[in-house]
């Protein structure tokens, strides 16, 4: 496998007659905990025609089309082409002469092989993702940058690079989609209402006065250096090269195995208890999976270990934000204390793994913002001492398989910066109420996560 870069090119905003492209967007305290985590790394797949998918159609035609709808896209995305600063205060910087970084590049490999749901080479899968160029000083971070890879006579990928303390899932979602929605309809210059973002931060409550200043002093606390932005958080993580045996896969729970799960946790766990629990696609898939990652890792069955996710909160706030807000509102919630491998490795691991998780869910409605530094050093603190941390990237909510450039749907999304305990979570793009969970680790640890999966749900 080689892959060629073609060029690098800077692309920016399309420019309002009206407004100078320019901008200064404060990171809120929901932003800042999220800048010592590395950049979310996602990449797009579309099969193209064998004519279409031509050096000459496809330099011609398609990236033209491309780079022009990508510019028309971040007019309304203007944050995505600037940088992150962070003095007097973390804040989010455009200047009229800022860019987004875009790589065009060819590859030899097998589209169908990358683009499949086997298992996939890592560090191939890596090679169609840029990285966020650096600062010498770490002064400023990157915002964004994108890789247009073309496999020829087989189709095209887009990687996308994204610095987390700028954007969560849904916003990252609904850009892609807005820079699809300018290419597919050519002649279209105004997003519809759902992918128009919301830039107002003022909307954004903070009831103590303090969380700004909280975040930030946990942030300090884990940087070696009390750096709010450091380079070392934007370097790739995990970097797989040629010759590892890191390998992604995706697994596949159906809708109808999704519902045999739940139906599994009302008869094992009563059906009066059952009827308590909340027994959602993500609490069923997430429980499922983490047990398989827990009995894979096998070991001392006393061992200490925990999960995570984050939730959605625009809705959850007095008063709610928009649906289109633009930046994070995530909120944490995880089990850390008093758990062992024993707990969920068990027959009862599944049902237990369940309960714990959907009490989390039902926790959240009565979560106070007023706790979400508490709730992130908690989670920061427990990464250094449990022996095994489950966590969630993505989710079946997003709708990351409508982003059709003008080509079809994407035949396949994933994310690439996982590794190990981390899940990845999309719907399944061809059955609703099925869902798709990725894992990267070494092939032999997950083949035996393959094969608990599987035949649990043969039993």
């Amino acid at each position: 496998m080689t892959i060629q870069v073609v060029e690098v090119s800077r692309v920016t905003p399309a420019h309002d007659s009206d407004s100078a492209n320019s901008l200064a967007l404060p990171l809120t305290f929901f932003d800042i905990p999220w800048l010592v985590i590395s950049p979310v790394k996602r990449v797009f797949f579309y099969s193209l025609t064998e004519s279409e998918s031509t050096r000459e159609h496809f330099h011609s035609s398609i990236l033209p089309k491309l780079k022009l709808s990508l510019s028309l896209a971040l007019r309304s995305y203007l944050p995505l082409s600037g940088r992150i600063i962070s003095d007097p205060k973390p804040t989010i910087i455009v200047s009229p002469n800022d860019a987004v970084s875009l790589t065009v590049a060819e590859t030899d490999s097998d589209f169908s092989l990358l683009s499949g749901f086997g298992q996939r080479p890592a560090w191939e899968l890596h090679t169609l993702i840029p990285e966020l160029p650096l600062s010498d000083d770490d002064s400023s971070a990157t915002v964004l940058s994108l890789q247009i890879t073309l496999f020829p006579g087989q189709g095209f990928s887009i990687g996308v690079t994204a610095h987390h303390a700028v954007l969560d899932g849904k916003t990252s979602t609904m850009f892609v989609k807005a820079w699809a929605h300018f290419c597919k309809h050519e002649n279209v210059v105004v997003l519809p209402e759902t992918l128009i973002p919301s830039l107002d931060r003022s909307l954004v409550k903070d009831p103590t006065g303090l969380l700004h200043e909280q975040m930030i002093k946990l942030v300090r606390s884990l940087t070696d250096d009390g750096k709010i932005i450091a380079s070392r958080n934007l370097s790739s993580s995990p970097a797989w090269e040629r010759g590892d045996d890191g390998v992604f896969s995706t697994l596949v729970l159906s809708r109808g195995d999704v519902e045999r799960l739940r139906e599994r946790v009302k008869n094992e766990s009563g059906q009066s208890q059952s009827q308590l629990l909340h027994l959602s696609t993500l609490v069923v898939a997430y429980a499922y999976v983490w047990t398989c990652l827990v009995r894979a890792q096998g070991g001392d069955a006393e061992r200490h270990v925990s999960l995570l996710f984050v939730a959605d909160f625009r809705e959850r706030l007095d008063p709610p934000l928009p649906a289109t807000y633009f930046g994070n509102c995530m909120f944490p919630a995880g089990c850390f204390d008093g758990k062992t491998a024993g707990d969920f490795a068990g027959e009862g691991g599944f049902v237990a793994a369940v309960e714990i998780l959907s009490g989390l869910v039902k926790g959240l409605r009565s979560r106070k913002i007023e706790t979400i530094a508490e709730e992130f050093k908690i989670g920061f603190d427990c990464v250094g001492v449990t022996s095994q941390l489950g966590s969630l990237s993505g989710s079946n909510r997003l709708g990351v398989y409508e982003a059709d450039f003008g080509w079809g749907r994407p035949v396949k999304v994933d994310v690439v910066s996982i590794e190990r305990n981390t899940i990845s979570m999309a719907e399944r793009r061809d059955e609703s109420g099925g869902i798709e969970l990725g894992l990267c680790m070494k092939k032999a640890e997950l083949d035996v996560v393959l094969a608990l999966f599987n035949s649990g749900l043969q039993n």
